[in-house]
C-alpha cells in the first residue's frame, strides 16, 4: 500500500507540474500582440517553443530521424520545402532543425488556436490568404522580408494541406516566390513515416524521417520560373520516394 500511495504521489507531481507550466506558457501567450506581425523572432519565446514540442514528442512517442544536413551548412537564411503528409511534419521539422530558427507559412485558422496561435505569431509564423490573389503575393512578401533580415528561415508545403494518401497533391508553385523575393536558396525536404504516429500511439514508438536532399542556389532560384522549380521540387520528392518509401 506504501507504494501504491508513492505512485500516485509522482503521477500527482507530474500533473501538478504539467499544469503550472501550461498555466506559465498561457500567461506568456497573453502577452502577444494578435494584431502584429513581429518583425523579429522573440528567442525566449522560441526557447519555450521548442521545449514544449520536445515535450510533445516525448509523450507521443515520436523518434525523428534527420538525413543529409550537412547540405545546410554555412548555408544562409532559407525557404524550406517539403511534402506533407501529416500535421506532425512541421513539427517534427522545426524541433529538429531548431538551429535554423524555422518559422511556416501557415493557414489563417491555426493563428486562432488558443496559446499556439500566439506563441508561433511571436516565432514569426506568418499566414497566407488563399482566397485572394493579392493578399496572398502580400503575405509571401512579408515572409520573404523576415527571410532576407535574417530573422528566421521559413518552410512552406506547395500541396497546399496534407494528403491523406502517400501520394503528393498538385503543387501550388506560387508560394516558391517567396524565396525569389527573398534572394535566398530553396531547401527540398522529403518527410517519411509522420503518417503512422496516430495509429501508434500509444502502444508503439512512431520512427520519423526528415531527408534533406537538395538545395537549389539563389541563382537557379532567381533564374527558373516559379512553375519550373515547382516542377523540379516535385520530381525531386518523386524520384526519392519511389526509391526509399516502399
Amino acid at each position: 500500500m506504501p507504494a501504491l500511495w508513492y505512485v500516485l504521489g509522482v503521477i500527482g507531481g507530474i500533473i501538478d507540474l504539467a499544469l503550472l507550466y501550461l498555466l506559465f506558457v498561457f500567461i506568456l501567450s497573453l502577452f502577444v500582440d494578435v494584431k502584429k506581425e513581429y518583425e523579429t523572432d522573440n528567442k525566449f519565446y522560441r526557447a519555450i517553443f521548442n521545449f514544449t514540442t520536445a515535450i510533445a514528442l516525448w509523450i507521443t512517442r515520436v523518434k525523428v530521424h534527420v538525413k543529409g544536413e550537412e547540405k545546410l551548412k554555412d548555408l544562409p537564411r532559407f525557404l524550406l520545402v517539403g511534402n506533407h503528409r501529416s500535421n506532425y511534419d512541421p513539427i517534427i521539422t522545426w524541433y529538429k532543425l531548431r538551429k535554423y530558427d524555422l518559422s511556416f507559412i501557415s493557414k489563417p485558422e491555426n493563428f486562432k488556436v488558443p496559446i499556439f496561435g500566439r506563441i508561433v505569431r511571436r516565432c514569426c509564423f506568418r499566414k497566407i490568404d488563399r482566397e485572394n490573389p493579392r493578399n496572398a503575393i502580400l503575405d509571401m512578401r512579408s515572409s520573404a522580408k523576415l527571410i532576407s533580415s535574417g530573422a528566421v528561415s521559413m518552410g512552406v508545403y506547395p500541396e497546399g494541406t496534407r494528403s491523406k494518401s502517400k501520394e503528393m497533391l498538385p503543387f501550388h508553385d506560387g508560394v516558391l516566390k517567396i524565396a525569389q523575393f527573398a534572394k535566398c536558396p530553396i531547401v527540398v525536404t522529403a518527410v517519411r513515416g509522420t503518417e503512422k504516429i496516430h495509429e501508434n500511439y500509444p502502444w508503439k514508438r512512431s520512427h520519423t524521417y526528415i531527408d534533406i536532399l537538395k538545395v537549389y542556389d539563389v541563382e537557379t532560384v532567381l533564374a527558373t520560373p516559379s512553375r519550373e522549380l515547382g516542377a523540379l521540387i516535385k520530381q525531386d520528392l518523386t524520384t526519392f520516394f519511389e526509391e526509399n518509401d516502399k
